[in-house]
């Protein structure tokens, strides 16, 4: 299985005094938060792991070439730097294998993470799989609707007579990327937006509730970061 790890020129510097390490470079417990992701990814039976970016990235890439993790680690850099993009790259790489896909900066709990992989290997007749959660700490969060088999029926900007939200976290068959092509053609350049296409093309999502997801944007979300690995889940 592959994992592909997400970082964007856009905020990939953690937003606070002084501090110029990129948002993989941060640290949540001792624990450098792309460190973190191809442990958990390693432990859920990932094999390969490509991490993207749409910028030069020198201290991420020193780490992952300085760090034999047990599994490869790629870097990639897709042009242009626009969210869609990153899908195109995945499927340069691996168009015929599922995988999964996390924002750098994501932090959730390792047994949920788990119970995820579990669950999306298991739902072979679906597309995907994605992370929903009430808890999530994204300013602009994409709302999600599943009916009760779970199965995502829309996706919307607007918050307003929702319950859950996209958590960031997806698995996706490599059918999904035979889309790519139409969405750059649209002007989709986001994964907010391929997802909302994903839905209006027929194709079948399901959602996995975590219990909280952190995006790590700034040093106050670090504190609840470690209170979510710590289990001080609120």
């Amino acid at each position: 299985m592959n994992l592909a790890i997400i970082e964007t020129a856009k905020n990939s510097r953690i937003k606070t005094a002084g501090l110029k390490s990129s948002k993989g470079m941060m640290k949540i417990k001792g624990e450098y938060l792309i460190e973190r992701l191809i442990r958990i990814g390693s432990n859920n039976g990932i094999t390969r792991v490509f991490c993207i970016t749409d910028s030069n990235q020198k201290e991420l890439e020193n780490y992952l070439s300085a760090n034999n993790s047990g599994i490869p680690a790629r870097l990639i850099v897709p042009e242009p730097g626009i969210a869609v993009h990153v899908l195109f790259a995945l499927a340069s790489v691996h168009n015929k294998e599922p995988f999964f896909l996390v924002n750098i900066n994501s932090v959730f709990s390792e047994s949920e993470f788990a119970e995820f992989v579990t669950y999306s290997l298991l739902h072979e007749d679906a597309d995907g799989a994605i992370a929903v959660t009430k808890h999530y700490n994204d300013k602009n969060p994409l709302s999600v609707a599943m009916n009760a088999e779970d199965s995502i029926l829309k996706f919307n900007d607007s918050k307003a007579g929702y319950s859950w939200v996209n958590g960031g976290l997806y698995y996706f068959s490599p059918r999904i990327l035979n889309e790519t092509k139409y969405a750059l053609e649209i002007g989709i350049s986001r994964i907010e937006e391929f997802l909302q296409l994903l839905i209006a093309r027929k194709y079948i999502l399901k959602g996995f509730s975590f219990s909280k997801i952190i995006k790590v944007e700034n040093a106050g979300d670090i504190a609840e970061a470690e209170d979510l690995v710590s289990g001080n889940i609120i």
